[in-house]
């Protein structure tokens, strides 16, 4: 119970760390490597588990995963677009495949999050 606490707790620092530093607000962009990244260079992911304009990441999935919103009057590259999320929120989704950060990324190139539990990708144009 103590690790699970402790694990919680890291995980919502790490998502609350990422959104203070502006890496959940920051536009889209292809890396040099030919994968998706928010402003600051962080890697996006997409969900198996989510459907075209639907995240199926809420609660402690979304801390871990936290989804890619878009800073008031910033402008979505062509191919980009927002979703509703079900807790009243939108979320940058590219091709209408929501987007995520990884709150173990946490310097840009990183790329840890590709294949967790075999459900989430690196995402790519």
């Amino acid at each position: 119970m103590i690790r699970i606490l402790a694990l919680s707790a890291a995980i919502a620092t790490a998502a609350v760390a990422a959104q203070a530093a502006g890496h959940a607000h920051a536009p889209v962009k292809t890396s040099a490597d030919g994968y998706l990244t928010d402003g600051h260079d962080m890697t996006l992911y997409t969900f198996d588990k989510d459907s075209a304009g639907q995240s199926a990441c809420y609660d402690k999935c979304a801390v871990a995963w936290p989804p890619l919103a878009l800073e008031e009057g910033a402008k979505l590259p062509e191919g980009f677009d927002l979703i509703k999320r079900t807790d009243g929120t939108e979320q940058i989704a590219y091709k209408g495949q929501p987007l995520y950060l990884w709150f173990k990324d946490t310097a840009p190139g990183e790329t840890s999050g590709d294949g967790v539990k075999g459900v989430w990708h690196i995402a790519k144009p």
